[in-house]
């Protein structure tokens, strides 16, 4: 037996250099959904980013992104911030075993919730960095299945939008080659939530796909009903109709009704999927990768899924749910919001209702000169090569 040759043996790339940014998104219209109108959360009128630009001593670079609506960008900023260093000199192909690093480093803040949701745009950047230095987009990295997802709207359904508005918004999006449209739903007046629901799907046809989401705001009891009067208007599924912890109560609509149950967009872990998965909550899982802590748990939560025959409809964060969603096993839905573009130079494209998987090494995305303007904190670690 011949002994190793340390003198050939390939010494591995490290991390030399981090950058940690807060931006802040405005929103043109401030967004309201049934929890504004329950008086359980204020408009929307920003989105928090935490972006991770992470650059190696061989000059491979990776760009990965978090966010927060309403509340926590300043607490993911600044455990990100913590965890930062703990990156310093690894070797940034070791993924699993960093996130695992980065979690022990803030163990005492758990490992859910804003403390992963730091550790997501570290891990998002460490795929981005793998992929690059592969030449190949992320999704053919992880295995893709496909070259293109279905794709649905949410951004023109909102409840502060108005009902001929709601018409013309459809429209537009038909027009653009996205596939579905979702509506939001879960007004005080029940009326209102059925009248929108019947004048779009007129206004559509029985062929087009449609959604509605009711953003945890209805009580068992109200779900029930309203998911009964839904039957007749042929949804791809109806989404958070319970609060989201309910888990045998998601269960017990899906059980009942004909119609998809889908659930799963404010879970902060992969062990909350996977409570939700064991209950048969939902027809849908619709998880969301910097909100579970990163392409690493979510690769977890994907398998669960395809395990349990669970279907999947990751929530917002397009450009990284593209790739991800074109990786399980069967077709997908990924939520088409216009709303990050303005932070990138690239644009995912559209094609007779569905999202082509962008050919680019990586993410395939770089951050525009708009998102640098409205970073208003930063921190770097490290030296840059």
């Amino acid at each position: 037996m011949t002994a190793f040759d340390t003198s050939t043996a390939i010494s591995p790339d490290r991390i030399d250099w981090i950058r940690v940014s807060s931006c802040y998104l405005p929103l043109s219209t401030p967004i309201s959904d049934a929890k504004v109108l329950t008086g359980r959360q204020k408009p929307m009128t920003e989105v928090a980013m935490l972006f991770v630009e992470i650059e190696s001593r061989d000059g491979h670079r990776g760009l990965g992104l978090s966010y927060s609506k309403r509340a926590g960008g300043p607490g993911q900023f600044a455990h990100a911030q913590e965890i930062a260093p703990t990156l310093l000199g690894e070797d940034p192909s070791d993924i699993a075993r960093l996130w695992t690093r980065m979690a022990w480093a803030g163990a005492s803040v758990g490992r859910s919730g804003m403390a992963v949701q730091a550790i997501g745009a570290f891990d998002v950047a460490l795929y981005d960095l793998k992929a690059r230095r592969a030449s190949l987009p992320l999704a053919k990295l992880l295995g893709a299945q496909r070259e293109s997802v279905r794709c649905y709207n949410t951004s023109g359904g909102f409840l502060h939008t108005p009902l001929d508005q709601l018409l013309v918004n459809a429209s537009a999006s038909r027009e653009r080659g996205i596939g579905g449209i979702k509506l939001k739903v879960g007004q005080p007046d029940q009326a209102l939530d059925i009248q929108r629901v019947a004048a779009v799907r007129q206004h559509l046809g029985d062929h087009v796909p449609l959604m509605v989401d009711a953003n945890q705001q209805w009580d068992r009891p109200t779900a029930q009903r309203m998911c009964r009067i839904f039957e007749e208007f042929n949804l791809v599924w109806i989404e958070e109709p319970l609060d989201a912890y309910d888990f045998e109560g998601h269960a017990a609509l899906a059980d009942k009704f004909d119609t998809p149950i889908a659930t799963g967009e404010m879970l902060v872990s992969a062990a909350e999927h996977a409570e939700l998965i064991r209950h048969r909550s939902a027809d849908y899982l619709m998880p969301d990768a910097p909100r579970v802590g990163g392409i690493t748990p979510f690769l977890k939560i994907m398998g669960m899924a395809e395990n349990a025959g669970v279907s999947l409809a990751p929530h917002f964060a397009m450009e990284l749910h593209v790739h991800l969603a074109a990786v399980f096993p069967t077709e997908p839905w990924v939520e088409h919001f216009d709303w990050l573009e303005p932070l990138f130079n690239e644009r995912l494209q559209l094609h007779e209702g569905r999202m082509l998987v962008p050919t680019r090494p990586g993410l395939g995305l770089s951050l525009s000169e708009q998102a640098r303007q409205w970073t208003r904190q930063h921190a770097e670690f490290g030296q840059r090569p």
